[in-house]
């Protein structure tokens, strides 16, 4: 079995390089597994296909709810429903945010409407609001 994963693994690994690295960059694969800190260097730089996005029309808004609030660090971890324009499955994870004035009076538990995108590298929230 272990051996048949790391077969399919390995090629899904070279049919996503076939892809280029705007296409593979942004495929999703690494976050159905949970991966939510540092995932630069799985996806490669996908800073081109993010800007083409934000500047293709506005992103989309996802239903999200607040698990934790770091202010130190800038980031907020959210239970979000799936971010179309990266590829992603539902999940928790947590993100870096674009401006940290976002983080003020937010508590766990708050149902919110987001906008995230890729930026540098690093998954970012752009926009907060409640969720009506």
């Amino acid at each position: 079995m272990k051996t048949l994963l790391k077969m399919t693994t390995t090629a899904l690994m070279f049919g996503l390089l076939a892809l280029g690295p705007a296409q593979a960059g942004n495929h999703g694969h690494a976050h159905a597994h949970g991966h939510a800190q540092n995932q630069s260097h799985a996806h490669g730089d996908a800073h081109g296909a993010a800007s083409m996005a934000a500047s293709a029309g506005e992103l989309p808004k996802v239903e999200a709810e607040v698990r934790r609030v770091n202010t130190r660090a800038n980031t907020v971890s959210l239970r979000h429903g799936p971010i179309t324009n990266l590829d992603m499955p539902a999940m928790t994870m947590t993100f870096k945010v674009s401006d940290p004035a976002q983080l003020e009076g937010l508590k766990p538990g708050d149902k919110v409407n987001v906008t995230i995108d890729r930026v540098d590298g690093e998954y970012t929230l752009m926009s907060m609001e409640p969720a009506q």
